[in-house]
């Protein structure tokens, strides 16, 4: 049997607007459910037009999940979990890094490191921290 592991990230009422951004990033088809349309929109303080469920699923394969917390509720606290993009498309990395670096904070720069591979930290406007790295050919 095959397993999967995805992110699934957390947000305070803005996960309609992140899943956008990283559609605009990674493109695919994005699947946003609503607390509203699955029932669950009712009660004092509620927010119906929050996510309670997205995900995107990417042509290269790449799934993210994530909803926001039901109003009322406290955000789960931010943990320093990193999502790592990696693999040798330089090309299609690198279109990713600059996608997310465009609206995001560097931590540090895109560059080649010592081990080989070019690396880089940064952390999107919704504070979801990424490293790209970018496996580089050896010569033998």
């Amino acid at each position: 049997m095959t397993h999967i592991l995805n992110p699934y990230l957390s947000f305070g009422g803005n996960a309609r607007e992140a899943f956008e951004f990283y559609q605009g990033v990674f493109g695919g088809d994005l699947t946003l459910n609503t607390y509203g349309s699955m029932g669950q929109g009712g009660g004092a303080g509620a927010d119906p037009d929050r996510i309670m469920h997205g995900q995107l699923t990417t042509p290269a394969g790449l799934v993210l999940m994530g909803a926001d917390s039901p109003s009322g509720e406290e955000m789960p606290a931010t943990s320093r979990i990193m999502i790592s993009l990696s693999g040798d498309d330089a090309d299609a990395l690198k279109g990713y890094w600059d996608k997310l670096s465009d609206a995001g904070t560097v931590a540090m720069p895109l560059a080649p490191q010592a081990w080989g591979d070019e690396f880089g930290m940064l952390t999107d406007p919704f504070g979801i921290d990424w490293m790209v790295d970018i496996a580089v050919g050896q010569e033998g």
